[in-house]
């Protein structure tokens, strides 16, 4: 069976902690592939907010983003109560886009790796556009 297969990154800028609760636990008692999603996606939005932006702003009041794609590699299970660490690396930009990488651990653990591409949409013209300049900024002040 072909996989893609994800590697860690060297840095990891942004770091969130999220206690799993019973909405994150499958039908098997471990962390749920929906819950993962769910995970990322409020990673993110915190990881935006600290930098006084949104999933739909990021700094010219229009260019929002849209996921284009989604791979993750599983580790290990996490279970109900676990404390998780969700690290993001927001990489590998081109002119209407970039991904994010993130990295899930319970301490030491290994979970998954996971990683997003992101197309940069203005949500006002309804079209992709230029990833803003002050985004670029931004990300460039942190790595």
């Amino acid at each position: 069976m072909a996989r893609t297969k994800l590697v860690e990154q060297e840095v990891y800028a942004f770091r969130y902690r999220v206690t799993l609760g019973p909405r994150d636990i499958n039908y098997g008692g471990h962390l749920g592939n929906d819950a993962v999603v769910s995970l990322l996606g409020t990673a993110r939005a915190v990881l935006f907010h600290s930098l006084g932006l949104s999933t739909l702003d990021l700094g010219d009041a229009g260019t929002g983003i849209i996921m284009s794609d989604l791979v993750v590699n599983y580790k290990a299970t996490a279970r109900m109560f676990d404390e998780i660490t969700i690290d993001t690396h927001i990489g590998e930009f081109v002119r209407t886009g970039f991904r994010v990488f993130h990295r899930l651990r319970k301490k030491d653990l290994l979970i998954a790796l996971a990683e997003a591409g992101m197309i940069t949409y203005n949500y006002n013209l309804k079209k992709a556009a230029a990833v803003p300049e002050k985004f670029l900024k931004l990300m460039k002040k942190h790595y």
